[in-house]
């Protein structure tokens, strides 16, 4: 039986339709393959890049902090800088390091209950809250055994009946701090006050008073017995004061004159650091060429004497924004 042309003509066209049509789904699907692919490339060489950029970083941060040692290691010890910033390239990454003496802060474990409640209530506490928090935070810290000469039991003890009626799982430590984000563990302290508190205490300074120079005016505010008047004369004798006489406790022309008359002591008077200062807490920030970030804060102790230059007591890494700020310490 014989087909017309026309019918082959009309089935030839067909197949040829269908060809077209597969040809150009597969063009198609090669087509996003290859954008898949193309993404995929570019995220792989994006996560490479920053994997890089933090291995990098690491070595970049401890050379800043060796910079930051050498250079306070180069001065005599009574002449040593107490605070101080500077920066640095290497490589393709610049360097912003910053350092100050841990004595600017308040030690949790050494500090009075009259200074703990001043910074309180510098922070904007009333002064009842303040005392209580302050009061809770030296009973964490002070052995009730040694404190008794004996053995105190724990259920006779009230700041343990405290913490077991309020449910805890753990009593105080009845011992000095090791680390200040032991104060999230300090019963009755708000969690937002304890945010704000962090950046002017310490576990390292081993001193009762702090380096008025350069703590931060919440602690300058938070010394027994200073008004604001007198917070506002001690500012703005620092912030005039030259950089030779910056060495120097502040405040020792304020109070009494020679004669013993005149204005009361000032709080600055007794709250200055020994001259010798051996802990120093350093803020390194890497900027790479990029825009990414990477940023450490360690906290160092220069011996008198040793094999090793320095000695790290606390070490804090963060990275691509969680501390992109140069460390600043909240001074003036």
């Amino acid at each position: 039986m014989m087909i017309p042309v026309l019918a082959l003509n009309r089935l030839s066209s067909g197949r040829d339709g269908f060809i077209v049509v597969a040809v150009l789904w597969i063009l198609a699907a090669l087509a996003a393959l290859a954008s898949i692919c193309g993404l995929y490339v570019m995220n792989s060489m994006a996560a490479v890049s920053a994997s890089s950029d933090a291995i990098i970083a690491d070595p970049l941060v401890s050379a800043g902090v060796e910079l930051a040692a050498y250079r306070l290691l180069s001065a005599q010890a009574n002449t040593r800088p107490t605070a101080g910033e500077f920066t640095t390239r290497v490589g393709s990454a610049r360097l912003v390091i910053a350092f100050q003496t841990e004595a600017a802060r308040i030690d949790l474990n050494k500090a009075s209950k009259e200074l703990l409640g001043g910074l309180f209530v510098s922070l904007g506490v009333s002064p009842l809250d303040a005392g209580g928090y302050a009061d809770r935070i030296i009973a964490w810290r002070t052995n009730i055994n040694a404190q008794s000469g004996g053995v105190v039991a724990v259920d006779t003890d009230p700041e343990d009946s405290l913490y077991s009626s309020a449910g805890l799982s753990y009593l105080p430590r009845h011992g000095l701090f090791v680390h200040v984000s032991e104060l999230w563990l300090v019963y009755g302290i708000p969690r937002d006050l304890i945010q704000h508190i962090l950046p002017y205490v310490t576990v390292y300074s081993g001193q009762a008073q702090v380096d008025v120079k350069d703590a931060a005016p919440q602690v300058v505010a938070a010394l027994p017995g200073m008004s604001p008047s007198a917070l506002q004369t001690t500012l703005a004798e620092r912030q005039l004061g030259a950089p030779d006489q910056q060495q120097q406790p502040l405040g020792d022309g304020v109070g009494p004159d020679a004669t013993g008359q005149g204005a009361a002591p000032s709080p600055v008077q007794n709250a200055a650091a020994p001259s010798v200062n051996k802990v120093f807490r350093v803020g390194v920030q890497v900027e790479f060429n990029n825009g990414r970030r990477s940023a450490a804060e360690a906290v160092i102790l220069l011996p008198d004497n040793g094999v090793a230059p320095y000695r790290v007591l606390s070490w804090h890494n963060a990275l691509d924004g969680t501390a992109d700020q140069p460390m600043d310490f909240g001074r003036r």
